[in-house]
């Protein structure tokens, strides 16, 4: 199949990371489809997308709208008419592109989708776009009603990991406790605990540092600056906090961890009357990575492992401290955890098992 993607290297543009490009561009070429890239600097582009909103700015984000609906629609067209282009795959926010571009590709017999897992609590970001496309893949069960609401056509696949990627590093395995990711929620809550609790924990990601060390002192400041600061006052001792891994330290620092944590709520949803939670592409990358995963326990991440034999699940605040230290205290039985968790993972949430089942539900067979 020759397909045309467009999308940032990683989510979150103002970390340094190739997260897309490892797991959603790379599986695709590894199916064996030829994978014609979009020639623009996405990452730029999705950069000046979480710029504060101001008149300024948001002229400048239609600005960037244009050129890029512009740039887009002139290289599919190019590549469509030297041969035939089958599939159109974006991860794109309504701030990316035009509407009617999507239209027009369509137009040219092209199947058009796009990715996209934030929906669980920013749906609004993608609702002009979704119903353009022929397919939207919709990683969060709940919202897969609110896509067909709005017109749009949802196959719900969820997140996954490449083997190729994530896998085994051949490092010593020297932390107890950690967990990679931005800092807010309730995380700071979590690992303010644990400490107390007399556990080694260690932490990495964007805000953390700002949680132990004086603004003044903070290698992160600009980083914090054009992300979420931090909302709450909890305070973390020092050394407790890591700065940015690369993508290569993050897969060691799975395989350095006897145990990796994993949290389900999403943003600040803990402070309202709904509570949202979501399987996280944390949820199979620690566990295809080798790493043995204590992850919070959600309904939908019992769909895709055996708790307890393949992950391990905490219930909250209350539970967490003691579940750490219980498995802390039995190697014998978090290294088959750990085993098995990989095991699941390499033969049922790679993204090419993912895109298969997305492929037969719309109908395509390469």
């Amino acid at each position: 199949m020759r397909i045309f993607y467009a999308s940032a290297s990683s989510p979150n543009p103002h970390v340094a990371s190739n997260l897309w490009r490892n797991n959603l561009y790379q599986s695709l070429v590894e199916m064996g489809h030829e994978v014609i890239e979009f020639d623009y600097d996405m990452d730029g582009s999705f950069q000046r997308l979480f710029v504060p909103a101001n008149p300024e700015t948001l002229e400048s984000l239609a600005r960037i709208r244009t050129e890029l609906s512009d740039a887009l629609l002139r290289q599919i067209t190019a590549a469509h008419k030297s041969r035939a282009i089958d599939l159109f795959f974006s991860y794109f926010y309504d701030a990316c592109v035009e509407p009617e571009v999507i239209d027009s590709i369509n137009s040219l017999g092209i199947v058009t989708v796009n990715w996209y897992c934030n929906g669980s609590y920013q749906l609004d970001l993608v609702r002009q776009i979704s119903p353009r496309y022929s397919w939207c893949l919709v990683p969060e069960r709940n919202r897969l009603q609110d896509y067909l609401a709005m017109g749009a056509r949802p196959i719900y696949c969820q997140e996954a990991a490449n083997p190729n990627i994530y896998k085994p590093a051949n490092v010593p395995m020297d932390l107890d406790v950690t967990f990679v990711g931005q800092a807010y929620g309730e995380r700071p809550a979590y690992i303010r605990h644990l400490k107390d609790q007399g556990i080694d924990i260690r932490v990495w990601g964007p805000g953390w540092e700002y949680l132990v060390a004086p603004p003044s002192r903070n290698p992160l400041r600009p980083l914090i600056n054009l992300l979420k600061k931090p909302d709450c006052d909890t305070k973390l001792p020092e050394g407790i906090a890591g700065g940015l891994l690369s993508d290569r330290q993050l897969v060691e620092t799975y395989s350095r961890s006897r145990i990796n944590l994993g949290f389900s709520t999403c943003g600040e949803t803990h402070l309202t009357g709904e509570r949202i939670s979501q399987v996280r592409l944390r949820d199979f990358e620690v566990p295809m990575s080798g790493g043995f995963y204590l992850a919070e326990y959600m309904e939908e991440l019992a769909e895709f492992y055996e708790i307890g034999r393949e992950i391990a699940c905490h219930h909250g605040m209350e539970d967490i401290a003691g579940k750490v230290k219980y498995y802390l205290a039995h190697d014998s039985e978090r290294e088959r955890i750990r085993i098995a968790g990989r095991e699941r993972c390499l033969r049922d949430h790679t993204w090419r098992r993912r895109f298969e089942m997305a492929f037969d539900q719309m109908g395509i067979h390469p």
